[in-house]
This record gives structure tokens, sequence and C-alpha cells, in this order.
């Protein structure tokens, strides 16, 4: 079975923050930080190269494939901030109606910056996919 390339580091995350190039979102970057944390009440971990990780939960698949993934998930990419959420479609549609100007995938929402969103329903769309995710994968 493949190796999980997405694992906890020790990497500095605000280092790689400061390496952002872009002044408003390495700002909207630490922005997000206090958002995530106030919500998780976890610190912050850079998971992989590039994505900040708050807490942690332990998946596995009918398929057998189990690994382990952060709670609560960013990364400021070069074309917009990355989101990560798992929530079911029917509760993220109108979640995400509200949002403001963004795209979003399955499990992504992309933000070209934060002051083109709506802040408490963002917070709103965190707490429920975190909440979502630790009853799908309980703590043993």
């Amino acid at each position: 079975m493949a190796k999980n390339k997405t694992t906890e580091t020790q990497n500095s995350v605000t280092d790689f923050i400061n390496a952002v190039e872009n002044d408003v979102k390495r700002n909207d970057a630490f922005e997000l930080i206090k958002i995530m944390h106030e919500i998780t009440g976890f610190e912050p971990k850079m998971w992989g190269p590039s994505i900040i990780g708050f807490g942690s939960y332990h998946y596995k698949y009918e398929s057998g494939h189990e690994g382990d993934a952060p709670l609560a998930g960013f990364s400021p990419r070069k074309t917009a901030m990355t989101v990560y959420f798992y929530l079911p479609e029917k509760e993220r549609e109108p979640l995400l109606s509200k949002l403001g100007k963004h795209t979003s995938s399955k499990a992504c929402i992309y933000i070209k910056k934060l002051a083109d969103i709506d802040i408490e329903t963002l917070k709103e769309i965190i707490l429920l996919s975190l909440q979502y995710t630790k009853k799908l994968y309980p703590s043993k």
C-alpha cells in the first residue's frame, strides 16, 4: 500500500508563511491561523511541505487505505488560499452559497483573499467540518 505523502512535520509554520511572496495572502494566512486555532483549539502544524493543519484524526477506508490527516487545514497557494473541509453535499451547498467570492471542489474552498468572503460563514463551515469529521472518525 502506498505511503501517505502528506504527514505532519516539524517545519516552522511561521517560516513557511513568511516565505509567501504576496502580502495579502501572507496576512490572510496569519488571520486564518487565528480563526482555525480559535475554532479547533489546536496549534498549527505543517503537514507536508505546504499545508497548515490543526489537530489530527485517523481514517480507514473500506479499501483498507488508512492514515492521518488534519482536522482542519489550509494552504496559501500561489493562485488562491485553499481551505480544506469535509461536509455532506446537502449541508455544504447552502453554506457555500452564502460564503461570497470563491470557487470550490468536493473538499476544498479556493479564496483569492479573505476580504472577498463572509468570515462568519467560513467559520461555520470550518466548525461543521470539524464536527462532521470527528463524528465520522471518532478517536479511540
